[in-house]
């Protein structure tokens, strides 16, 4: 083999310089990835950070396909777990809102989205927390057209508690925790209604302190509102499960028994009187005792309204005072 040839042979090919154009291709492909990963990095921390579940369900397959990382914080369950089986959601539900959650979830396909679902979960440690979850279907994704429904859930029970607590102080009498005047009648009036629509007894009661205003001179204000309270105590010990009571007036109070026939409104009545007639009390080295005086009527077939009963028991009552007081009169 000729020399020159034998040293050509030896060495390393030549390659080509590369240009300009490549090394600034080369330069944006990577500036490229790295600003893919950094927005895949960012897109991460908002998953980690935000304090509400997105999750993504296949419709075809029954299979949770995605849920954020919120879900662990949340629902307290294995996010691991929900990805394997479907029924793991089932189980978080509050028993008493299943039935809701499985049928609102239905109805997203018909309507395209569910925005006021709110139910209650259970977490793995026992809480009972409010869950307001959003659901959308999707767009069908490739050609075997499946159907995604996607969805985020927040976690609403300060919220939830925060109404209640609102409804309560709206609601309630703050002294005795009985309906407050506004309520009460409210109630008294959707009962009413119902018992004119159903055609069922209702019964409708007043009661009222007797010489109330001479045990605040007395004994003072203080001991008159311990009065007021172990009244609306005795009353809930002695009326039915169902029935109203309220607070309407300074020492006056309401009762309002749905479905009752008079009889056994009749019964209930001196049932409370008796409670209220045991009742003592005691300031300083005194011991005294109340009585009220009741007025009840029931509903009858010409009565136009609920003021009409009102207006009875009313009158009822006032007899019942002039009477000698401390007693029940029925009209």
């Amino acid at each position: 083999m000729p020399m020159d040839n034998l040293a050509t042979s030896n060495q390393p090919p030549l390659t080509e310089k590369p240009t300009a154009e490549t090394l600034l291709a080369l330069m944006h492909a990577q500036s490229e990835v790295a600003r893919l990963s950094e927005r895949e990095q960012l897109f991460s921390s908002l998953l980690v950070s935000v304090n509400a579940v997105l999750w993504a369900f296949d419709w075809e397959t029954q299979r949770m396909i995605y849920v954020s990382p919120a879900y662990e914080r949340i629902f307290g369950r294995s996010a691991g777990l929900l990805l394997a089986d479907f029924a793991e959601w089932r189980d978080s539900i509050y028993p008493d809102d299943l039935n809701y959650a499985e049928r609102s979830l239905n109805e997203v396909i018909d309507k395209g989205a569910i925005e006021d679902r709110e139910y209650r979960i259970i977490r793995a440690d026992g809480q009972v927390r409010w869950l307001s979850d959003k659901c959308f279907v999707s767009h069908k994704v490739d050609q075997g057209q499946r159907l995604i429904v996607v969805g985020i859930a927040e976690d609403i029970t300060e919220k939830k508690q925060l109404e209640g607590e609102l409804h309560r102080l709206a609601t309630t009498d703050v002294l005795t925790q009985s309906s407050n005047r506004r309520h009460f009648f409210e109630c008294a009036q959707r009962e009413f209604d119902l018992a004119r629509e159903n055609d069922t007894p209702l019964a409708f009661l007043l009661l009222d302190i007797d010489d109330f205003k001479q045990v605040n001179d007395t004994y003072g204000h203080q001991e008159g509102d311990l009065v007021l309270q172990r009244i609306a105590e005795s009353a809930r010990s002695a009326l039915r499960r169902g029935d109203h009571f309220g607070r309407i007036g300074g020492e006056e109070f309401a009762a309002v028994f749905p479905g009752c026939a008079p009889e056994m409104a009749q019964q209930i009545a001196e049932r409370l009187q008796r409670e209220i007639q045991r009742m003592s009390f005691q300031h300083g080295e005194k011991v005294f005792g109340v009585t009220a005086s009741q007025g009840l009527t029931n509903m009858g077939e010409t009565d136009p309204g609920l003021e009409t009963l009102y207006a009875r028991a009313d009158a009822a009552m006032y007899q019942a005072k002039r009477q000698g007081k401390n007693q029940i009169v029925l009209v």
